[in-house]
C-alpha cells in the first residue's frame, strides 16, 4: 500500500515596502508601516489569491505583514510569534553596506549579529512554523518578512537555516511551496 503524496502548498507573502526596505536599512523589531505604494501592491495581493482557498493563514505580529495581510484580503490571518524577522541586534536600522564598513563581507547568513539571533535560534523558531504547517490537511497562507520567510524556505527544503542565502525575496511578492514526488519544493518564487 503506497502512501498518497501530499498535495497541499505554502504560499509566502513579504510584507509591503515600508521606508527601511526601500533603503535597505535592516528591520526587525522596528515596527513599521507600509508606504503609500507598499499598501497600493499589497492591495493587488488580493485578486491574485482570489481563487485559492486556505485553511491556515498566519501573520507575523509585525504592522507591517499584518497591513500587508489585511489589504491582501486577510484581516482575520492568526499572529504567529515565531514569524518575526530576524533579530538584527546591534544591526537594526543599519544598511549592510554600513555593517560592511566595520565587519567586511557580512551577511545575516555568515556572520554574528551582536545582540541579535543566531542562525540556530532563528532555525528553532521557524522549525515549530513548519511543524504547525504540516499538521494542517490544505493550503497555508503566511505573511512575513524576508531573511525570516528565505530561512523558512531553507528549512522547508530540508536545507540549513543558511541555506535562505540564496533566495532573494521581494516586498509584497507571492512564492509557493509544496511537494513532487514527496520531496519538499518551491513551486513559484517571487512573483
Amino acid at each position: 500500500m503506497t502512501t498518497p503524496e501530499r498535495q497541499d502548498r505554502l504560499f509566502l507573502i513579504r510584507h509591503g515596502e515600508t521606508e527601511w526596505s526601500r533603503s535597505g536599512r535592516h528591520t526587525s523589531a522596528t515596527d513599521l508601516t507600509l508606504t503609500a505604494e507598499g499598501e497600493q501592491v499589497a492591495t493587488s495581493l488580493k485578486s491574485r489569491l482570489a481563487d485559492a482557498t486556505f485553511e491556515l493563514v498566519l501573520t507575523s505580529p509585525r504592522e507591517r505583514a499584518r497591513r500587508t495581510a489585511e489589504l491582501a484580503g486577510f484581516p482575520g490571518a492568526e499572529v504567529d510569534d515565531d514569524l518575526v524577522e530576524w533579530d538584527y541586534g546591534d544591526y537594526e536600522g543599519i544598511t549592510t553596506a554600513e555593517i560592511r564598513r566595520t565587519v567586511p563581507g557580512w551577511t545575516v547568513w555568515s556572520h554574528p549579529v551582536p545582540n541579535g539571533e543566531t542562525p540556530a535560534q532563528v532555525a528553532a523558531r521557524l522549525d515549530r512554523v513548519n511543524t504547525r504547517i504540516a499538521a494542517v490537511d490544505g493550503d497555508v497562507l503566511v505573511f512575513g518578512h524576508s531573511h525570516a520567510l528565505r530561512a523558512l524556505t531553507a528549512r522547508w527544503l530540508e536545507l540549513d537555516v543558511t541555506g535562505g542565502r540564496h533566495f532573494v525575496l521581494d516586498t509584497a511578492t507571492i512564492s509557493i511551496l509544496g511537494w513532487e514526488r514527496g520531496s519538499p519544493v518551491i513551486h513559484r518564487w517571487n512573483s
